[in-house]
């Protein structure tokens, strides 16, 4: 098993001097006050035109050469404890919405997440999400990065607790039958992170699912610990618009963008266009997979394929520990685990590796993928690398890859 020596006082004095210098002296991330853990309530969510007037990112901006989760809250949508008051997707619409066969496949599958401190609520919280929703009890375990069930991080710190629920109810969302194990790294440093990707692999996960990333960087984590033959690793493209991050970036790693998803009157029951914030593009200075056959892209080209991401579409969340209730949630962490659940209702992860299965035989698994025709996350050229509906090449779009599932026959 990889591991790393974690090196703890460079990065707490690279994070206060990067707080000091954002805010005048005051720190800007909750929880680096001398040696104190602090909770962020979302009024004190950071909120960024980019998303909307009624969105927060849940994780606070780091410096760089860290990562940050990528969950966005709807501010908008008040706090509850009855679910019925929160207008976020359920379990039922996303198997609807994709077809896919979530009661009768996953058994058997082990679908890790990977994710920073603790949630000492997780199990509890799942399980209200699951009966909620009429789900079977789960088959969870949760772990610390050297792999025991005990001996956890610390909890509540920097939102990742939000995150957390998010991940293993969204896996649970679509792969009810999987096994989900859910890894806590000791903190966000590429150290840890990297550490608990390693023991995912080591307790026999068949599934990785990453919803985090660097900000605005392709080459902050080694790659070695994303390339294990016979395992699928997932991340998510990212939420800033047009641009991409490590993991998502690798070429070892599925690269998961995100739409809005609609309800509608049409034959399918929904509309899908592409979330305007989610990341993708041109991966430079990542090397190009041998199965890639993108004619403008010379570097990895992301995204492969996607789900609904958008938060004015967002999942319905149950997080008791950080928040305290049922909100609706969007981002690259809502359409990532529930890929991540989708590979598991598959069953066939172990021949993976990375994208390749959406750019192999594209055109031979129209039937299997909803095409998405319309939407875009930025400005670019070619208008494909950020736009979908606009190259000839296929059915490819940036921002959200092929497509999103139309059941199982894709992955």
């Amino acid at each position: 098993m990889k591991s790393h020596l974690k090196l703890v006082a460079p990065f707490v004095v690279a994070l206060a001097a990067a707080a000091c210098s954002a805010n005048g002296g005051s720190p800007s991330v909750p929880g680096m006050t001398g040696q104190s853990v602090a909770r962020m309530h979302p009024a004190r969510a950071r909120v960024r035109k980019l998303w909307g007037p009624n969105v927060a990112q849940v994780c606070s901006d780091v410096p760089a050469g860290y990562v940050k989760c990528l969950a966005l809250l709807r501010t908008d949508i008040a706090q509850s404890m009855n679910p019925a008051t929160v207008a976020g997707l359920t379990p039922a619409d996303f198997q609807s919405a994709y077809a896919l066969p979530s009661s009768s496949k996953g058994t058997g599958q082990v679908v890790a997440v990977v994710d920073a401190y603790d949630n000492p609520r997780v199990a509890s919280d799942l399980a209200t999400y699951r009966s909620q929703f009429g789900l079977p009890a789960a088959n969870f375990t949760k772990y610390n990065q050297n792999g025991e069930t005990g001996d956890y991080p610390e909890g509540g710190v920097y939102n990742w607790a939000l995150e957390i629920d998010l991940d293993v109810e969204m896996v649970s969302a679509t792969c009810p039958n999987c096994t989900i194990y859910l890894i806590e790294a000791n903190g966000f440093d590429k150290y840890d992170m990297e550490t608990a990707e390693a023991e995912a692999v080591t307790l026999g996960a068949h599934i990785v699912s990453n919803s985090w990333g660097c900000p605005r960087s392709n080459k902050c984590l080694d790659s070695s610990y994303f390339d294990t033959p016979g395992v699928t690793y997932l991340a998510g493209g990212g939420d800033g618009g047009y641009g991409t991050i490590a993991p998502a970036a690798l070429g070892s790693v599925v690269s998961v963008g995100g739409t809005m998803l609609v309800k509608s009157s049409g034959k399918r029951g929904w509309t899908e266009t592409a979330w305007s914030s989610t990341g993708a593009g041109c991966a430079s200075g990542i090397k190009r997979p041998s199965w890639q056959h993108d004619p403008d892209c010379k570097y990895r080209m992301a995204n492969d394929v996607a789900a609904d991401a958008d938060p004015s579409t967002g999942a319905a969340e149950f997080d008791s520990y950080g928040y305290g209730g049922w909100f609706v949630v969007g981002g690259n962490s809502v359409s990532t685990p529930l890929l991540a659940g989708v590979f598991g209702l598959a069953g066939n992860a172990a021949s993976q590796d990375g994208g390749k299965t959406f750019w192999e035989k594209p055109h031979e698994k129209a039937k299997d993928l909803y095409p998405i025709t319309s939407g875009s996350d930025g400005t670019c050229s070619p208008k494909y690398f950020c736009a979908d509906g606009t190259n000839e090449y296929g059915k490819y779009g940036g921002p959200t890859g092929w497509g999103t599932p139309h059941g199982i026959g894709a992955f």
